[in-house]
């Protein structure tokens, strides 16, 4: 049976149905009965048999057309951004018309940012097809591309009209994006959802062998979580911030590497437990809550090995970080009470001791 979550407030409010097959004839047309086009992105890291699902849907009802983006992180750029909207403009695409993003977080990012900003916006449908961009980066209406000079830095908040969320993708996804999609998973377990923190340390083993009803769970606790706070919080002016919990260094990360040999989710773990070491040097946590911070990392089998890491080496990603504010930079720590927080008052030196 499928779960439905609904996020946001009117007008931009939206659905995300969650199911092993969400993807059906029913949510599907139902949704796009009033539109005459259909622009799918996707990329090619993503099962053809995935899209051949969305065209068999679509074959006798729209007039549809595919781009196939390259898997990977470089393909959410300007260059990217500017040949899907000349290709909408050449298919006279209108306000009538609509996009699907088929894929993950970039797949996502870049759709969402091309529906915002063609003809200033277009309707847009998520289906992720990955855990990382289901539980993340799916929902919430953040959407964005990639410069030279850091991730996400050109996008705009743009709610999609409909997320469908099957669970039966997660069982083709190699072990690494798997891992990845978990680091967002357990974020929202660090940030205060106590019935995942429960379900996630209770059910490791299951979860590891990716049994589909207790995936389901975790990724509808996860989007209840999300969606309270950016229903609450559309445009991060406050509350949403606390989502970022492990980014600012998980972005620094990512960075360092040039987003190469590490997924975004590996790197948020390393920048979760980063965050969590400088809420124990700062004295909001104590010790015995780090270690269930890392325990239940290393108990689903995730790295949280961040010792290879600098701070002198990742100082210059982390001060371009989009929470500086009024040059100051804001971290996203965690208190006693399991409850994230944003703050610019906290000691340098506990900073760079976290790293140690």
């Amino acid at each position: 049976m499928a779960r439905i979550i609904t996020v946001g407030k009117a007008p931009s409010k939206y659905n995300v149905i969650i199911a092993k097959n969400a993807l059906t004839k029913a949510n599907l047309l139902s949704h796009i009965k009033t539109k005459n086009k259909v622009f799918i992105v996707t990329d090619s890291g993503v099962p053809k048999k995935y899209l051949n699902e969305v065209k068999e849907i679509l074959k006798d009802k729209k007039k549809f057309y595919v781009h196939v983006l390259e898997k990977g992180e470089k393909s959410k750029s300007f260059s990217s951004f500017m040949t899907i909207q000349e290709k909408l403009a050449d298919l006279k695409f209108d306000r009538s018309d609509c996009m699907i993003a088929l894929g993950g977080g970039v797949v996502g990012d870049i759709t969402g940012f091309c529906a915002a900003t063609f003809l200033r916006g277009i309707d847009f449908i998520q289906i992720p097809t990955t855990l990382l961009s289901q539980v993340d980066s799916s929902v919430g209406g953040k959407t964005a591309i990639n410069i030279k000079q850091g991730k996400n830095l050109i996008g705009s908040f743009n709610n999609p009209s409909l997320v469908l969320i099957s669970s039966k993708f997660i069982e083709t996804l190699s072990e690494k994006e798997f891992n990845s999609g978990l680091g967002e998973v357990i974020k929202y377990a660090f940030i205060g959802n106590k019935k995942l923190y429960k379900l996630l340390k209770d059910n490791s083993e299951s979860i590891k062998h990716r049994q589909l009803k207790i995936l389901e769970e975790i990724i509808e606790e996860s989007i209840k979580t999300k969606a309270k706070i950016v229903t609450e919080d559309e445009k991060e002016s406050g509350i949403r911030a606390i989502l970022n919990f492990g980014h600012t260094f998980g972005h620094a990360v990512e960075a360092f590497n040039k987003y190469k040999n590490i997924t975004h989710g590996e790197a948020v773990i390393i920048g979760m437990v980063i965050a969590t070491k400088i809420s124990f040097h700062e004295g909001h946590i104590k010790n015995y809550q780090l270690d269930n911070v890392i325990n239940l990392i290393d108990s689903l089998g995730l790295n949280s090995e961040y010792k290879k890491y600098k701070y002198k080496d990742l100082k210059q990603f982390i001060l371009n970080d989009k929470k500086v504010s009024q040059g100051k930079l804001n971290l996203i720590l965690i208190n006693s009470s399991g409850k994230a927080f944003k703050t610019d008052k906290f000691n340098q030196r506990n900073l760079q001791k976290a790293f140690s």
